[in-house]
């Protein structure tokens, strides 16, 4: 029998100083795993009750320290973009039928540009994370722009079905930041308790544009042509350009903690309950040392036009080859590969429906025209936010509520809570969609199923993203990669390759309640990594598997 739970989350033998294990609510103070002799001031909310974590430097150009409106405004330029590079994969879904037609190919063979669009994302994200780790990530998002931006005339002057295959793969190369670096750009200007709130914002533009862009191409096509589509993606990306450019700076700060005395193997091995009992005296004899402490010159800001400088000189010095293995690594973390099937279906199921949405409403049922069903993704459209809101909020609450429960300490498998309704609400929504359209029923039914589709895979993204964050803040950037290669390689160039055939040969009822039945089989591994996967945490720590590798 274990010695302790802590509301079902197996607690560790020896210790519960755990990576991602952090006090969140308390009215004592917080410090990392391994530097309990780190004075602090546990600086808080203005309300008093959440410890701010990470802790704020004082200097004013710590992005932490930022006005909220500066980071939200951060935070929208960049979703934005993110919302027109998400949606750049489903982009022909309602001209497969025209590019086939242009070039003599069949809608097989179109489908395919979207697989080929997805693996240069899995290849940029290879790219880009490393880069960003050791250069900064504004250098690498104005990049990525810009490739974008040129792919985008590429793809849209095309004349022959391999140019569009190429332009493609260049395009989800210099998308590829969209997807890599935010999440890790989040958790770079955001406190723990905004996270999820915000992640959530980031997944619902994300995944949005994967709803939206649709939409307004099947208005483009059906109006003018499929070459449109790009040549309007190019001036939208010019603009985007201009808001990078102008209101996302560099986001890094370097917060590695710095002891100033080397704790003893005593103390290194203290408990977090030990800890909390002590700390409040600690607490109050640091307030007595700096009340007595004169002073220190306050620090001036940056001037904003030197944040305008698109490099800001080297930010770590390590091998870029090192920085680049790491994704691959991370693999062998099981939280971080629970988040990567559950991102990698999540968003995935969206591409897999976009590549099959014309043949299933203007072939196989309903002989919708390109207009009509560019029309279908405004149900997801609105799953979408609504999954988000739901994702973000209630993930919030459910996490303060659980971690109150638990004497204010905060557990990453607290957020997998949310597994429960990913399973059900995806699982259905697959099932109904295939099922509904093969039977023929009204066009409503498998369009609302579409909808809860996109509300579970918004609160299956957002989750996963948010529990991996959590659980290894430290390789967040690195991590992001790990999640964006696996949906973009292993899922989306993988369906890419024989789910039209498939469905064309089985019908959309065989294929959907497969792909139902295995949503369901992948969310079960959400209940031993609950109750174990503080263990597991503390595994992946003593045995240093990144330091080991790298």
């Amino acid at each position: 029998m274990p010695k302790r739970w802590s509301l079902g989350v197996l607690e560790g033998p020896d210790t519960e100083e755990v990576p991602g294990t952090v006090l969140l609510l308390s009215p004592t103070r917080q410090e990392p795993l391994g530097f309990e002799t780190i004075k602090s001031e546990g600086k808080r909310t203005p309300d008093g009750k959440i410890i701010l974590n990470p802790q704020p430097d004082d200097h004013p150009d710590d992005p932490l320290n930022w006005a909220t409106w500066r980071r939200d405004f951060a935070l929208l330029s960049l979703g934005w973009h993110c919302l027109v590079g998400g949606g750049q994969a489903p982009a022909l879904a309602a001209g497969f039928n025209d590019v086939a037609k242009t070039f003599g190919v069949t809608k097989s063979e179109v489908a395919l540009t979207t697989g080929l669009y997805m693996m240069g994302m899995g290849i940029g994200c290879l790219v880009s994370s490393p880069t960003a780790i050791i250069f900064g990530k504004r250098p690498v998002y104005l990049f990525g722009v810009v490739l974008f931006l040129a792919a985008s005339i590429w793809c849209a002057a095309s004349q022959s079905y391999g140019s569009l295959m190429a332009g493609r793969i260049v395009m989800g190369i210099g998308v590829a930041p969209c997807e890599a670096l935010p999440s890790a750009t989040i958790a770079e200007i955001f406190f723990l308790h905004e996270r999820a709130y915000r992640v959530g914002i980031y997944t619902l533009l994300l995944l949005g544009g994967k709803n939206l862009v649709p939409l307004v191409s099947a208005v483009i096509i059906q109006a003018l042509n499929w070459r449109w589509v790009f040549w309007t993606v190019a001036v939208i990306v010019g603009f985007n350009l201009f808001l990078l450019f102008v209101f996302l700076p560099e986001t890094f700060w370097d917060r590695t903690p710095r002891p100033s005395t080397q704790p003893s193997e005593k103390s290194s091995r203290t408990s977090l309950g030990e800890y909390v009992r002590n700390a409040r005296v600690s607490y109050l004899k640091d307030r007595v040392v700096n009340d007595l402490t004169e002073p220190s010159q306050p620090a001036m800001p940056k001037p904003f036009i030197q944040s305008l400088r698109v490099y800001s000189g080297v930010l770590r010095h390590e091998s870029w080859v090192k920085a680049a293995v790491r994704p691959i690594i991370l693999f062998s973390y099981p939280a971080i590969l629970w988040s990567t099937v559950v991102y990698s279906f999540s968003v995935g199921w969206l591409i897999v429906l976009s590549e099959t949405v014309a043949h299933i409403y203007q072939e196989q049922s309903y002989d919708f025209s390109r207009l009509a069903t560019g029309l279908v993704y405004i149900s997801p459209f609105i799953g979408g936010i609504i999954g988000t809101a739901v994702a973000g909020k209630a993930s919030d609450i459910i996490v303060r509520a659980m971690s109150r429960r638990n004497g204010g300490v905060y557990e990453p498998e607290f957020r997998l809570v949310m597994g429960i309704p990913v399973a059900i609400t995806t699982a259905i929504g697959l099932m109904g969609f295939g099922w509904s359209a093969e039977e023929r029923n009204n066009w409503i039914v498998p369009t609302v199923f579409f909808g809860l589709i996109s509300f579970g895979c918004s609160l299956g993204s957002t989750t996963a993203i948010t529990f991996c964050i959590d659980s290894y803040r430290q390789y967040a950037g690195e991590a992001l990669v790990t999640l964006n290669f696996s949906k973009n390689v292993f899922h989306g160039l993988a369906f890419s390759l024989f789910v039209n055939r498939w469905l064309e040969k089985d019908g959309s009822k065989t294929v959907f309640i497969a792909l139902g039945a295995l949503q369901i089989c992948a969310l079960l591994f959400t209940i031993p990594l609950y109750i174990y996967g503080k263990r597991l945490r503390l595994w992946t720590h003593r045995r240093v598997l990144m330091q080991a590798w790298t």
